[in-house]
């Protein structure tokens, strides 16, 4: 059996502090969309003329010539139905997520703050699966999340959960962290977003905010005690995961490229060829590369493997820094 998490660490009072503290903000600093989100406001209404659904220039495709020289109405379509693609996959991969974080509840102990927090977090990924389901549905686009390939890919899961909940926890970042990262930038930039999307993601971050910290002090806590073995191989699958990660939420899918009739090329250029979409790609995993760093999963070898899959790079001095210009 490959488990290493849940029976191998001694108690951590440092580390149960901080859950209790990530568990208290669950409580104290919360949405409903439901309640948090006006979805009939008159500034919310959905108009295909609305200039502020073109791409912004986050988006690798939002800033590439082909998609700039497209007339205004078709810019305006694309935008719309890439910012619905974007949370249907969101909502596939949060509902996975929902998945994984019950199961691994079951083997958590009595009296492990654990439970309480991943509890939280399973709460609130339910509600955002239900936010952006009803900011699809308002936009109006019939969008497809994940493809059959990625969720083929994502049935490593369940049996990581339970026989390498570090890869597991892993994953959660490799899907959370993308999204987190085009998020922040669109609303640090200031981005003129169409209200309704600029709310659903004023909310999304700051709950991933919790989620995306319980993750990395789940791994800075286990992974220096792992088995060796185990321990040179999540080096190694780490970096992977952030790259299948990357591809599976940020490039759009298929379905997205026939409709609009992108050519391959600029699919080719925006995801991740030219050489600002790579340094968009490694520019979004800054903080783990910190986190990889910090852990011990840094080695040699798995350096050629972060170079290998173009996502290497310097790790941020503090969680969420700003891509530092070259």
């Amino acid at each position: 059996m490959l488990s290493t998490a849940a029976d191998k660490t001694p108690v951590d009072s440092e580390y149960h502090e901080i859950l209790r503290g990530l568990s208290e903000g669950s409580v104290t600093k919360n949405f409903d969309p439901y309640l948090d989100i006006d979805w009939d406001s008159p500034d919310f209404a959905i108009d295909p003329t609305d200039t502020r659904w073109v791409m912004p220039e986050e988006d690798p495709l939002g800033r590439h010539p082909w998609y700039k020289a497209q007339p205004l109405e078709r810019q305006i379509a694309m935008g719309m139905w890439r910012q619905a693609g974007i949370a249907k996959v969101g909502l596939d991969f949060e509902q996975l997520l929902i998945r994984g974080l019950m199961q691994y509840l079951v083997s958590v102990p009595n009296g492990d703050p654990e439970f309480r927090y991943v509890t939280h977090e399973a709460a609130e990924e339910c509600n955002h699966t239900m936010m952006f389901q009803e900011m699809i549905n308002r936009i109006g686009e019939d969008v497809v999340g994940m493809g059959t390939i990625d969720r083929k890919l994502t049935m490593i899961i369940w049996p990581a959960v339970k026989y390498f909940p570090e890869l597991f926890f892993t994953m959660i970042l490799g899907g959370e962290e993308p999204i987190d990262h085009l998020q922040k930038s669109l609303l640090r930039a200031g981005t003129d977003l169409h209200p309704m999307v600029q709310r659903v993601m004023q909310i999304h971050v700051a709950e991933e905010a919790r989620h995306i910290s319980f993750a990395h002090e789940y791994l800075r806590r286990n992974v220096p005690g792992m088995n060796p073995a185990l321990k040179f191989a999540l080096s190694l699958l780490f970096p992977t995961a952030m790259r299948i990660m990357l591809d599976m939420i940020m490039t759009p899918p298929r379905e997205f490229v026939e409709k609009f009739d992108i050519p391959a090329e600029v699919m080719r250029e925006a995801y991740w060829s030219s050489p600002k979409s790579r340094a968009t790609a490694r520019g979004v995993f800054g903080d783990v590369r910190a986190l990889a760093t910090t852990s011990g999963l840094m080695n040699p070898v798995a350096k050629v493997a972060w170079r290998l899959l173009g996502i290497d790079g310097p790790a941020t001095r503090y969680r969420s820094e700003p891509v530092r210009s070259a």
